[in-house]
């Protein structure tokens, strides 16, 4: 039983479970480049910043304990496929907790299939992926998730597991939905009221505007040049499979789903920067 009465129940690798669906354990986080020998080196230093280690030995994929904090089924390859592509690549050990199962249309039973066969084909297990199922956290952009509440699920998660990164969105939350945000804002409360391991970092994805979001990997060139804690990018293979991910969710495949998937920079590169921790006021609901 989570804190604020959130239920869960796990999902065996080999087994699905009922209601909600909870993942195994974790080890990663980490700050990549493209898929180039060469770079291998900044790679190392991105992951050691990242992760805060203080040591001279390099960083393996097995020292990566990644939980990413999405709010709807599709949110892990519209927004973050690049990051799970690399960090699986790396052999990092990657969770998804996602907070709602996407019922906004009553399709809650179908959109969390569609996760689970979205994040097979991105190479993170049933056994990972945990759903949550609250009725104070519905799939809706005009509901006001509860920031204590959503804080309360996060880290609940957090010390079931040995995370030493979390990544989900910005204030911005990419779109805007009011979901989105409401989850970096429980990350924030969670880092400024000093409830996040010394040796785990907290990320959110960039948002960036219009124009730059729709250009294609044509953005790459700003993105490569803009200051970011942590870089994800893919190519034409990496591309194809957050593509193949895309086309698992076909309830929400619209017309406009296919322009996002030709044209969103989200589909080939993730920017992050440092959720930082400090003293900041937060209105908790």
């Amino acid at each position: 039983m989570f804190p604020g009465q959130v239920y869960v129940s796990i999902v065996d690798c080999k087994s699905a479970g009922s209601e909600l669906w909870t993942t195994g354990q974790t080890e990663g986080c980490a700050a990549f480049v493209g898929r180039c020998p060469g770079r291998r080196p900044t790679l190392v230093k991105s992951l050691k910043r990242a992760i805060n280690v203080l040591t001279s030995r390099e960083i393996n994929g097995d020292d990566i304990s990644a939980l990413l904090v999405t709010a709807h089924p599709d949110d892990e390859c519209m927004f973050f496929a690049p990051t799970i592509i690399r960090l699986v690549e790396l052999k990092a050990n990657v969770h998804l907790l996602c907070l709602s199962e996407g019922n906004y249309y009553n399709q809650g039973a179908q959109r969390r299939q569609e996760l689970l066969n979205s994040c097979a084909v991105l190479g993170i297990p049933d056994c990972r992926i945990t759903i949550v199922d609250h009725k104070k956290l519905p799939d809706d952009p005009k509901a006001e998730w509860s920031v204590s509440l959503v804080s309360s699920v996060i880290v609940h998660h957090m010390r079931a597991h040995s995370f030493n990164m979390v990544l989900t969105f910005d204030e911005s939350g990419v779109s805007s939905h009011a979901n989105h945000t409401a989850i970096h804002k429980a990350l924030r409360h969670l880092a400024f009221s000093g409830q996040v391991p010394n040796d785990c970092c907290l990320l959110s994805l960039v948002t960036v505007g219009p124009l730059r979001k729709y250009i294609s990997f044509l953005e790459l060139p700003f993105s490569w040049l803009q200051p970011a804690c942590l870089r994800c990018i893919i190519g034409s293979q990496g591309y194809r499979r957050a593509k193949d991910a895309m086309f698992c969710h076909r309830s929400q495949l619209l017309w406009f789903r296919y322009l996002y998937i030709t044209f969103s920079r989200y589909m080939f590169v993730n920017t992050f920067q440092t959720i930082p921790q400090g003293p900041k006021n937060l209105k908790m609901y």
